[in-house]
């Protein structure tokens, strides 16, 4: 989990891209995107859809970068937000596991 949460932290992306998405996170629901985003029926654990948002972020960004004609900016930020949201609750999920919470 750890590297994962780490490997997010290393993304460097165009600040207005991160703004929007920041912004988009603070609604994050993944009852609502993560089956729309990822095309799967039932919720996967956090780490597995970080994981999966992570590749598809990739996907994204390399679409950006080549200037692909099919990029869509609202569906990178919609999935950085999705990046976002579940990398707080992977982060929520550790430090109530180091506290004894869990």
């Amino acid at each position: 989990m750890k590297d994962l949460l780490s490997l997010v932290k290393t993304l460097r992306r165009p600040r207005l891209l991160v703004r929007a998405a920041r912004i988009g996170a603070e609604d994050y629901r993944r009852e609502a995107r993560l089956p729309r985003l990822l095309g799967l029926a039932a919720l996967p654990r956090s780490a597995s859809a970080l994981l999966q948002l992570m590749e598809l972020e990739a996907d994204l960004d390399e679409s950006r970068r080549r200037g692909d004609a099919t990029y869509s900016v609202t569906r990178h930020v919609e999935v950085l937000s999705a990046v976002m949201g579940e990398s707080r609750r992977l982060r929520a999920a550790g430090e109530r596991g180091a506290a004894g919470l869990t």
